[in-house]
């Protein structure tokens, strides 16, 4: 089950279980799935049919709830 961080703008910010520990958050809209670093520094890992200005939506969203994004990592996670 992935946990549902929040929902912004139609874009569904979650994290999958059982991954790879670095920090990362999915982001889901229709068919479209981008995955992006939340460490060292935010930054895109993979993108899968998202355009460019969506891309830039989801990073500015990602940006602006950093914080709360981390916090839900480490309640999910415990790391």
């Amino acid at each position: 089950m992935s946990p549902t961080v929040f929902k912004k703008s139609g874009l569904r910010f979650a994290f999958h279980s059982n991954e790879e520990p670095r920090m990362h958050v999915h982001v889901t809209y229709e068919k479209y799935e981008a995955k992006f670093w939340l460490e060292p520094t935010i930054q895109l890992a993979h993108n899968n049919g998202f355009k460019s200005r969506q891309i830039k939506k989801a990073l500015r969203l990602i940006q602006e709830y950093e914080d709360e994004l981390k916090a839900h990592w480490q309640t999910h996670f415990g790391n």
